[in-house]
């Protein structure tokens, strides 16, 4: 299959063997896959935004690779699969299990204890997460869909977050400054992270 895709800034090259698990043989381009990716999403948050979700269902292994195939299932044939190869960021592909348990039962700590904010609790959540980097691709957009979740169902906010109110996949603006905001969580600073998920 002749996929070859141009990477902007943040986003994990495939591997030659997650390309060939493409599931719609008559994408060719770049602009085609956003599309369809897209739609799936969109799916998938017709389809969450009607269910109520508990915090011990929300922060499973279980949870996490049901939403990634719901957003990506049509799209993608690993789609809700840990990956199998290291990228350029994340953990090792062998620990991914370990960290993300260690993740949850952070959260769930956080969740019921009070530690944070609401709201900084489904950011923190969400910076932790798309550090482990669990899937192939996608590990972004999920990570917002699960903070919006968390923020959303979870604890009944008023809407899930607006994260700036572009497409980060190509506004260029938008998404430098969601990933300067990565950046600045990356050193302990939440608040930029906070402020753009509001913005």
């Amino acid at each position: 299959m002749g996929l070859d895709f141009d990477y902007t800034d943040g986003q994990t090259p495939l591997d030659e063997d997650e390309k060939d698990a493409l599931l719609i043989p008559s994408i060719t381009t770049r602009g085609e896959l956003d599309e369809f990716e897209q739609l799936n999403i969109e799916n998938a948050m017709v389809f969450y935004w009607s269910k109520r979700i508990t915090i011990h269902k929300f922060f499973t292994e279980a949870f996490i690779k049901a939403v990634h195939k719901k957003m990506y299932g049509d799209v993608w044939m690993w789609a809700g699969e840990f990956r199998k190869t290291d990228k350029n960021i994340g953990v090792d592909k062998w620990t991914i299990s370990i960290a993300l348990k260690e993740l949850l039962d952070d959260a769930l700590y956080w969740v019921k204890h009070n530690v944070y904010k609401p709201e900084e609790i489904a950011i923190r959540f969400k910076h932790r997460l798309v550090s482990i980097h669990c899937f192939p691709n996608g590990n972004g957009r999920h990570s917002r869909f699960m903070a919006d979740l968390l923020w959303y169902r979870v604890y009944k906010g008023e809407k899930p977050f607006s994260w700036g109110a572009f497409s980060l996949v190509k506004q260029e603006d938008a998404r430098a400054t969601y990933l300067k905001a990565l950046k600045e969580a990356d050193q302990g600073n939440m608040e930029p992270l906070i402020l753009f998920a509001k913005s």
